[in-house]
C-alpha cells in the first residue's frame, strides 16, 4: 500500500474513532442521573431495658414557632453540637403558638425524650402525632432561652423504639 494511501487510511479511523468518542460522550454528559434514591434521615430501632441510650443514638429535628429568623437551625446546629444526630429544621407553620419550647411526642415516656429534654429549660412535653418528622421533634418559640448541658446518656426503663441514624 502506497504511503499515501495508508495516511488516509488511517486519517480516516482516527476520524471515525473521534466521532463515535465524542458521540458517546456527549450522550452520557446529557443523559439524566441515575436515582440513587433517598437515604432516610433516621431508622426505627428497639431499644430495650437495662441499655444506655446516648445522645449520639438520638435523631432531632427542631421547629421554630417563633418570629426569631433562623431559631430552629441556631437550636438545631446547638444540639448536634452536643452530640445528637441531625434529623431537620424549619417553621412549626402558621397558628402554631409556642411561648418557650415543647417537644410533641406520642411517647412522653421515651428516653430519647428524656434526653432532649434534659436540654432545655421548661419544656413542656406535649402528647401529639409527629410522626411526618424524624425523631423528637422540639419545638421552640419566641421565649425560647436556649440549650443547657445535659447527660451524655439515660437508661433505658421500657422497651421502646427510637429514631436513630442510619448504619453506615
Amino acid at each position: 500500500m502506497p504511503p499515501a494511501a495508508r495516511t488516509l487510511l488511517t486519517l480516516t479511523v482516527l476520524g471515525a474513532v473521534l466521532v463515535v468518542a465524542a458521540w458517546s460522550g456527549w450522550s452520557i454528559l446529557t443523559s439524566p442521573m441515575p436515582d440513587a434514591g433517598e437515604s432516610p434521615t433516621c431508622v426505627e430501632t428497639p431499644v430495650r431495658p437495662g441499655e444506655e441510650l446516648r445522645v449520639a443514638q438520638v435523631t432531632v429535628t427542631v421547629l421554630n414557632a417563633g418570629r426569631r429568623s433562623g431559631l430552629a437551625n441556631r437550636t438545631l446546629t446547638g444540639l448536634v453540637d452536643q452530640g445528637f444526630h441531625r434529623g431537620g429544621s424549619g417553621n412549626a407553620g402558621a397558628g402554631v403558638e409556642v411561648s418557650n419550647a415543647q417537644i410533641w411526642t406520642d411517647d412522653p415516656d421515651s428516653p430519647a425524650v428524656a434526653l432532649v429534654a434534659a436540654r432545655i429549660p421548661g419544656v413542656r412535653i406535649v402528647p401529639r402525632d409527629a410522626t411526618q418528622f424524624a425523631g423528637v421533634v422540639l419545638v421552640v418559640g419566641n421565649g425560647f432561652a436556649g440549650l443547657r448541658p445535659g447527660p451524655p446518656s439515660v437508661p433505658v426503663r421500657k422497651d421502646t423504639t427510637i429514631c436513630a441514624p442510619p448504619l453506615g
